[in-house]
């Protein structure tokens, strides 16, 4: 599928050149183009599947948004409906984004992927596609950070009869067989994919981690909302003295649906969910679990309670008319630490793993990755000349990444890519001679000075 003001350019894109190509057309991807076209920068954007797609192709059927509607603010484009505290539903972010391509002359591709990037010797890139090799002098990776469902290895050891899906294929209750299931990881999908389940009448076998979770609302006012009135989605990530600490923590878990309300697992198991600890072992049909179910509700409460005391301080120090509110207490607390499940005597005929996703940058041959496989940049600019990073979660801010975030980082992008010169081999380069540091053909160090390696300088 190709966006209309693109359709007489498909057959076209081999051998193209533009000044700048985005990579991916989800929010991120359509806000740079947004900035782009707003300040006349030739550019294209491509997308292997269709724009949004993460959205209408990798959340269950109930998925909805766990922060307010208004929160929605793409570039040119804030939130269209007449429910700005609700929370829209995957339908409805869908079309929102659908709306926003029509919205301004998006130079789209869809149905294109690249499979290749890599620099070129006389400057700018060289893109590989599906659709022919195309070169740009800037580039920016809008792909997001989530390109590969992970299910741990231990998931193989499960018995074939058990039905074992990543939650970004899970859709709904009757997708799954008869019988009870397993749902492991605590972070929003793991959380939500349980209420899913359970409400719908499934027994759910739910292994809890460490993940945080937030009450929907506190004092009079969501949370959300209190939080970005107090500034903590503009905070740059700079401001932290454990930048990459915050960069790889795990999202509080709450809920938008049915208007929205607090994911409070010990009130699961209050109602008949089977809560156990981290899971630490698959033997056929015998599960192992951590000893750490307490540690991990009473640390999910913790940072809950936290942040009420944050807003607390807030309200008193804004001298704010707040109406007061009983603080949370455990409505349930486990007896003890379950360490065991037998598969087979639970009925259990399912497992939803909610691991996360992992990085795939195997077709970027540009050495802008750490030892860890994490991009490297400052608030999206690599170490790469020309080549830019959008739609990393703390990309830097809270709100990078996310419809309320994303619009600053694409504007301050917008300005780096303006003001770039890409210097090119047309003579008005030199070759400065450097000497090999890692030894010649024949041996480990330098022995005649006349071994050098040119390097291109502007």
């Amino acid at each position: 599928m190709v966006a209309d003001n693109m359709d007489d350019h498909v057959d076209d894109l081999d051998g193209a050149h533009h000044s700048v190509i985005v990579v991916g057309a989800g929010q991120a991807g359509l806000s740079m183009s947004y900035e782009l076209t707003a300040k006349g920068v030739d550019h294209l954007v491509l997308e292997r599947e269709t724009a949004g797609h993460e959205w209408s192709d990798r959340r269950w059927d109930s998925f909805c948004l766990v922060t307010p509607n208004w929160q929605c603010d793409l570039p040119g484009f804030p939130y269209p409906g007449t429910d700005p505290d609700g929370f829209m539903v995957r339908d409805e972010i869908v079309r929102y984004l659908r709306d926003y391509v029509k919205s301004f002359a998006v130079p789209l591709v869809e149905g294109v992927a690249v499979t290749g990037l890599h620099r070129l010797p006389q400057g700018g890139f060289a893109l590989a596609t599906s659709a022919g090799q195309l070169t740009a002098d800037q580039v920016v990776l809008a792909t997001g950070p989530y390109q590969v469902p992970l299910i741990p290895r231990m998931a193989e050891r499960l018995p074939e009869r058990i039905s074992s899906l990543h939650s970004s294929q899970y859709r709904n209750p009757d997708q799954l067989p008869a019988g009870a299931v397993l749902v492991v990881g605590t972070g929003q999908s793991g959380c939500q994919i349980a209420e899913d389940l359970h409400l719908a009448g499934r027994e759910v076998h739910l292994a809890v981690g460490s993940a945080p979770r937030v009450a929907r609302r506190y004092r009079g006012k969501d949370v959300v909302a209190w939080l970005a009135e107090m500034g903590y989605y503009r905070k740059g990530i700079d401001e932290f003295a454990d930048a990459d600490a915050v960069r790889f923590r795990a999202n509080h878990y709450v809920t938008g649906r049915d208007g929205g309300h607090d994911i409070d697992l010990r009130a699961f198991a209050l109602d008949g969910m089977r809560l156990y600890g981290r899971l630490t072992g698959v033997r056929g049909e015998r599960l192992t679990f951590g000893p750490d179910l307490r540690a991990h509700l009473d640390g999910a409460d913790a940072v809950s309670e936290g942040i009420k005391d944050s807003i607390d301080r807030y309200i008193v120090d804004s001298h704010i008319d707040a109406p007061t509110e009983a603080r949370y207490s455990p409505v349930w607390v486990p007896d003890d630490e379950p360490t065991e499940l037998d598969l087979a005597a639970a009925g259990i005929t399912s497992a939803v793993w909610s691991a996360g996703f992992g990085r795939d940058h195997r077709w970027i041959d540009v050495p802008v990755f750490d030892g860890r496989g994490y991009p490297t940049h400052d608030r999206g600019v690599t170490s790469c000349p020309g080549l830019y990073m959008l739609g990393l979660p703390w990309q830097y801010t809270w709100g990078s990444g996310r419809f309320c975030g994303v619009a600053a980082d694409a504007a301050h992008l917008a300005e780096q890519i303006t003001a770039f010169v890409q210097p090119r081999g047309n003579g008005s380069v030199r070759l400065v001679e450097v000497p090999w540091i890692a030894g010649t053909r024949d041996e480990t160090f330098p022995s005649d000075e006349d071994w050098v390696a040119p390097r291109t300088v502007a």
